[in-house]
């Protein structure tokens, strides 16, 4: 089993920036984190959620959204079992639930897989952003 757990949310002006967190703890995560595809999504109430960034191998593959690319980064800590996502000049549009999610067989290509294809999930953290 793997459980995730955001951390990094909060609110902030246009412009600003925030670091999502993403620990990853239980019997499967270090091969998941390892082997797998770890990716962010965002949902806002009434929309479905939507692909922000993942990463497989340790950042050899990375998916951004397009609507991310340039101002979101996504990283791995091996050691701690943990990825990050920078997010830089936040605009109001980016106001949204932020999930983690992991899947352990993976490849590149699943990289922009919808939500259905991720296994395991966290609780999410809220981020907003204000104009």
């Amino acid at each position: 089993q793997v459980q995730l757990v955001e951390s990094g949310g909060g609110s902030v002006q246009a412009g600003g920036s925030l670091r999502l967190s993403c620990a990853a703890s239980g019997s499967f995560s270090g091969y998941t984190f390892s082997n797998g595809c770890i990716k962010w999504f965002r949902e806002v109430p009434g929309n479905e959620r939507e692909g922000v960034s993942g990463l497989y191998r340790y950042g050899q593959y990375t998916y951004y959204a397009d609507s991310v690319k340039g101002r979101f980064t996504i990283s791995q800590d091996s050691a701690k079992n943990t990825v990050y996502l920078q997010m830089n000049n936040l605009q109001p549009e980016d106001t949204a639930k932020y999930y983690c999610a992991a899947r352990a067989s993976c490849n590149q290509n699943l990289l922009s897989a919808a939500a259905e294809y991720f296994t395991y999930w966290g609780q999410g953290t809220q981020v907003t952003v204000s104009s």
